[in-house]
């Protein structure tokens, strides 16, 4: 990305700038903002910008002054465009002195900014290639390969960027990416991973010296220029040398790698094409699953399929997790990996009915009141669909996920029976008095009778009637100490609705009849 400075002493101007345009999708990030000329040139030493958009009045130190100040003390001054609201001559002409790229009138017209931004940002590039080429070839050659795949080389520019490449100008060139899974989940620190990748392309090419760019392209991702030339001077043809880089990452280097050739193009200005090419074939990557080369040619015009897999996967899926199913589970992932490569779908349509599943299975775990975000295998499985890997890498990841959750729903339906027992015991410990039965409750609480009797024995140790007797007869004991109640009455109280019976219950509980207990404490009174 090419980066802007944006200078101006109103602070509204600067947010405008900033939403007016898009400047990603134009190869630009707006890395700083200044209000005066003098907070600007300290910025531009630190940030070293590749464009400054500035005002030309503001205080302590003027647009005009900035640049003249830039282009005096510094040895590699930014370019410039000015904005400002004073359509005055002296200051156009004295602007174009400076070298500035462009005079523009406030109100800012975006289209207007936006075709500046776009006719600069070649020369903007070249300007950045010839810094870096005397200070860090590799770096610059990078940024050249970055320029070519975006289309942005000019045939006037095509010799500087290939000097900057180290290829001929007129030989004929592939891109490649090298897609590389990572199922062990472990990282490559810092630059390990592409100096990894540059030695083995060198290894083929019998230890090629030439300068060899490589960029990083969405995460496992790594593409680079293949010269016919070089692949002549070590006497390979394009296939040989692919499938001989693909054995010597998966060999030597330890990496599971994929290879996604473009088509071969005569001019470097071309580059673009090749790039182009080599992302169609990358989009099947799915569909030609155990592939270790995939080239353009090779699977140009087949079919590739954007629409989902069979719908009843899903509910299949669900039903099994819901049911506590792991095995199940895992059988109907199996049968939806098989279905992506059979039905040959897309990356995006894989994407697609993989999001499906996690947001199916995140929507049952808060239909039971549980956080996703508890689920470690979650951020991985929604990363894994940006990043490279095969279909059983992919069933891999969706396996761990699926397992983790069931375990998890399985705890939270632990947690709900515990919760609905309990409610089941205040229920009792309320309506006592009530005429109300294991059947009775069970209704209620829409569950089986027998599996509610086996619950309530697990949770608390004792049976379901016994439990109710319990509550009961100690209800009793109280009413008998605190009032003067009649047997009957007493019974009655506390949901009995026979006298003798309750006589019974209690004496078997107690060892004594009611009125027995009753006496017992009128005696010690």
């Amino acid at each position: 990305m090419l980066k802007v400075l944006l200078v101006d002493d109103e602070m509204f101007v600067r947010m405008g700038l900033r939403s007016l345009i898009d400047w990603g999708a134009l190869g630009y990030e707006v890395c700083g903002e200044a209000e005066n000329g003098e907070e600007a040139f300290a910025e531009i030493g630190r940030l070293d910008p590749d464009l400054v958009i500035t005002d030309i009045r503001m205080p302590v130190l003027d647009g005009l002054g900035l640049i003249g100040r830039a282009s005096e003390e510094l040895s590699s001054p930014p370019s410039f465009v000015i904005i400002s609201g004073y359509h005055d001559f002296h200051y156009a002409q004295k602007a174009l002195r400076y070298g500035v790229q462009d005079y523009l009138l406030k109100p800012v017209d975006d289209e207007e900014m936006q075709d500046t931004l776009r006719k600069l940002a070649g020369k903007l590039s070249m300007r950045r290639l010839s810094r870096k080429k005397g200070e860090a070839l590799s770096s610059g050659a990078s940024s050249a390969l970055e320029m070519l795949i975006r289309g942005s080389v000019s045939p006037e520019d095509a010799p500087q960027v290939a000097a900057v490449l180290g290829m001929e100008q007129a030989s004929r060139f592939t891109y490649v990416i090298i897609g590389i899974s990572n199922p062990d989940g472990k990282a490559e620190e810092g630059g390990a991973l592409p100096a990894k990748l540059v030695s083995s392309v060198r290894s083929v090419l019998g230890g090629a010296s030439a300068e060899l760019p490589m960029v990083e392209q969405p995460p496992g991702q790594y593409g680079f220029l293949v010269d016919a030339s070089l692949l002549a001077a070590a006497g390979r043809t394009l296939e040989e040398f692919l499938h001989l880089l693909q054995r010597e990452l998966t060999r030597s280097a330890r990496l599971h790698a994929v290879l996604f050739a473009g088509r071969t193009v005569d001019r470097i200005t071309d580059v673009e094409i090749s790039y182009r090419a080599a992302c169609e074939a990358l989009s099947y990557k799915y569909a030609e699953d155990g592939r270790p080369v995939i080239a353009y040619e090779s699977v140009q015009g087949t079919p590739l399929s954007y629409f989902d897999i069979e719908p009843r996967l899903y509910a299949e899926l669900l039903e099994h997790l819901e049911e506590n199913r792991l095995e199940a589970c895992l059988r109907t992932v199996d049968e939806m990996v098989l279905q992506f490569r059979t039905k040959r779908l897309a990356p995006s349509a894989v994407a697609g009915s993989v999001t499906r599943c996690v947001i199916d299975i995140v929507n049952v775990v808060r239909g039971m009141e549980g956080d996703e975000n508890t689920l470690s295998t979650l951020q991985g499985m929604m990363e894994a669909q940006g990043r490279q890997g095969g279909l059983q890498e992919l069933r891999d990841q969706l396996a761990a996920f699926l397992t983790e959750a069931s375990d998890y729903i399985g705890r939270l339906r632990k947690e709900q029976m515990k919760g609905g027992i309990e409610k089941i015991r205040k229920f009792i410990e309320c309506h006592y008095m009530e005429n109300i039965s294991l059947k009775s409750i069970a209704a209620k609480f829409f569950m089986n009778p027998v599996y509610l009797g086996q619950l309530f024995r697990k949770t608390y140790g004792v049976y379901f009637n016994d439990f109710l007797l319990g509550i009961r007869v100690g209800e009793a004991k109280k009413l008998l100490r605190q009032t003067d109640l009649r047997m009957y009455e007493v019974a009655d109280k506390v949901g009995f609705q026979n006298a003798d019976y309750f006589v019974t219950q209690f004496e078997k509980l107690e060892g004594v009849t009611p009125t027995e207990y009753r006496n017992k404490l009128i005696g010690k009174a």
